[in-house]
């Protein structure tokens, strides 16, 4: 049985960029328990003579023809977005120390 700690949740939900009561810290930090606790009580289970399976689902790749059409206006799209640097679309830095990259 694999115990989930505090620590890890705390750690997960700072890498994550979440932010959780202490109640919630602690609500979850049980429920992830419970949930690896499940996923560990499948190795008790026989699995001697059953074929390995990946999916059950018939699916099929459904690709299109790639049929030439005509370029996107580049100063129409970038009119309509808040800001642009460049000519690039400008969006929030996604990591902690990314600056204004």
């Amino acid at each position: 049985m694999t115990k989930i700690t505090t620590d890890q949740v705390l750690h997960v939900a700072d890498l994550s960029k979440l932010a959780f009561s202490a109640e919630e810290i602690t609500r979850f930090t049980s429920q992830l328990g419970d949930i690896i606790d499940m996923v560990e009580s499948l190795d008790e289970v026989d699995t001697t003579g059953v074929a390995f399976t990946m999916n059950v689902a018939d699916n099929v790749n459904r690709m299109r023809e790639d049929v030439p059409a005509e370029p996107v206006n580049r100063d129409l799209i970038l009119r309509e977005v808040p800001e642009t640097q460049d000519g690039f679309i400008k969006v929030p830095a996604m990591l902690a120390d990314g600056g204004d990259a």
